[in-house]
């Protein structure tokens, strides 16, 4: 791999002119001059970052300059979309190229659910696994762990997990940073676990004595708002219960540090060889519990002090490709699971001291929406040696998560085109900036389907609530069919189904088909 970055550098201007003609049937893109083979592949999967919460899509009030060397030095997509309004189903989608809503049990998981991915299947890690790669899943993973035919028992070795998918290496946080059981799993284990402080959890009913924040408030230094009462570990009341493992427990404020140390780790130890990184930072998502460094930092509380922190945790990923002479053929991607909460569970001053930020941008909704706020997303990539001309364009492809397993397979060398679900397109000339996505339509996926097709979006019909009741979020949901043109109307404030009634039964015979599991 080092020989190969140094040879792809010296050839920078010749390819630069000469441009990308294709991929081969081994996955190696011609240049004209050379091949760039085998990139490595960082892929950083932010938690509840907003289409406006980074400067590179236009916010002000607090800047990301990490985050927006990305786009500087790559390619920033404006129509990318998370292919749900919350993590579990995004994520679900991301690593199989399969929709959530087609597969039972996808919704937002518990922190002892078993794990929703069948080993068996194609996904990331294997497409990787297949092409001679090293991989490895650090941060947020909150797709199960354990098999649903017997109870997770986190004393002893968890199986299946994430390695079982295919990752050689892995250091995550099962769920949720708000979710118990607080504390990080390597490689199937918990680490830290002491046999004589066995961990128990339960989300029915309270076990152990440990204080929560239902009952023991005083002792919360970060207070909720709505749910989050269970538990309190770290000074912090948690969703579910928990007991033992005191060892083992993790410090909200270190997790950032911990990710990076276990990112540039991995980046270090395996520099001479392909590598697929898979990131699931947990920043900003709740609770925000930032480090000293970060603390008080950003004008705008603990999230927008977290946003600071998720800036510099991208600047140390960096730095270590740099460090490495790996930054010319790594395919760094940041992206996020879904839209932005202000409020979402406790009082971090979020609401108050938001000011004129813009969390969607110019977007309408947020996390759990149908409208665009809630799956719209920031979607960065930089690949120095396969987007020579492309530096720092902005490009308005229609792009979704699902497409990442075709699209990254096609890229390392095409093996699994034919095994891949439908719902996912190969769109790695877009991620090369020398052709269109050919993606001509996005599922967007909130409880119920919606559809942008081109420049159309439609929310069909349906019951709920207008405003959900503890966020505040707007949820799209009318009892009439909603039509909005985006390229004239990006907020979504004008519907016009009514007058464009050929429009609204084209898209929902397309949302038919889709759900048939056919493409339109």
């Amino acid at each position: 791999m080092a020989g190969l970055v140094i040879g792809v550098s010296i050839l920078g201007a010749a390819i630069g002119a000469l441009g990308m003609s294709g991929a081969t049937a081994t996955g190696r893109f011609q240049t004209g001059v050379t091949e760039v083979g085998k990139p490595n592949v960082v892929f950083i999967l932010t938690d509840d970052v907003g289409y406006g919460d980074i400067s590179a899509n236009g916010a002000i009030r607090v800047k990301t300059p990490n985050i927006d060397r990305i786009a500087k030095d790559g390619i920033r997509f404006t129509n990318a979309y998370a292919p749900a309004a919350t993590c579990t189903p995004s994520r679900y989608a991301l690593m199989t190229g399969e929709y959530a809503f087609r597969k039972p049990g996808t919704g937002v998981l518990p922190g002892d659910a078993a794990m929703i991915i069948d080993p068996a299947r194609v996904s990331l890690p294997r497409i990787f696994n297949a092409a001679g790669y090293a991989t490895a899943a650090i941060g947020k993973w909150h797709l199960g762990l354990g098999n649903a035919t017997s109870p997770l028992d986190w004393n002893k070795h968890i199986t299946p997990g994430a390695n079982e998918l295919g990752f050689d290496e892995t250091y995550l946080i099962p769920a949720t940073v708000d979710r118990v059981p607080t504390v990080w799993v390597k490689n199937g284990d918990v680490v830290g676990h002491e046999p004589s402080d066995p961990i128990q959890v339960d989300y029915k009913q309270r076990i152990g004595n440990w204080p929560t924040g239902r009952e023991n408030r005083e002792l919360l230094k970060q207070k909720h708002s709505h749910g989050h009462d269970m538990t309190i570990v770290n000074g912090i009341g948690r969703i579910g219960w928990m007991t033992g493992g005191k060892k083992a427990l993790w410090v909200d404020e270190d997790i950032a540090d911990t990710i990076i140390r276990e990112t540039t780790s991995f980046i270090s130890n395996n520099k001479r060889k392909p590598f697929f990184l898979y990131v699931g930072t947990h920043d900003i998502h709740v609770p925000r519990v930032p480090h000293k460094r970060f603390a008080g930092k950003s004008g705008m509380g603990p999230r927008g002090d977290a946003i600071l922190q998720l800036d510099a945790q991208v600047g140390g990923i960096l730095n270590a490709l740099d460090k490495n002479g790996l930054a010319d053929n790594t395919i760094v991607v940041f992206t996020s699971d879904n839209g932005p909460v202000v409020d979402d569970g406790y009082q971090d001053q979020a609401v108050t001291l938001l000011g004129d930020h813009k969390p969607a941008g110019p977007l309408r909704g947020g996390k759990y929406s149908l409208f665009e706020g809630g799956t719209r997303v920031p979607f960065l990539v930089r690949w120095p040696a396969g987007q020579r001309s492309a530096k720092g364009k902005t490009r308005p492809d229609l792009i979704s998560l699902v497409d990442m397993p075709a699209t990254l397979d096609r890229i390392t060398g095409g093996r699994h085109q034919k095994d891949l679900p439908s719902d996912g397109l190969d769109v790695s000339d877009a991620i090369r900036g020398a052709g269109p996505s050919k993606r001509e339509f996005i599922v967007e996926h909130a409880g119920r389907l919606a559809l942008r097709w081109k420049n159309w979006k439609f929310i069909p019909a349906g019951k709920g609530v207008a405003f959900q009741p503890l966020t505040g979020t707007e949820t799209g949901n009318l009892d009439a069919d909603q039509l909005y043109d985006l390229d004239v109307d990006p907020h979504e404030d004008r519907n016009i189904a009514d007058v464009n009634p050929t429009v609204v039964t084209r898209m929902k015979e397309m949302l038919a088909r889709i759900r048939a599991g056919n493409q339109p």
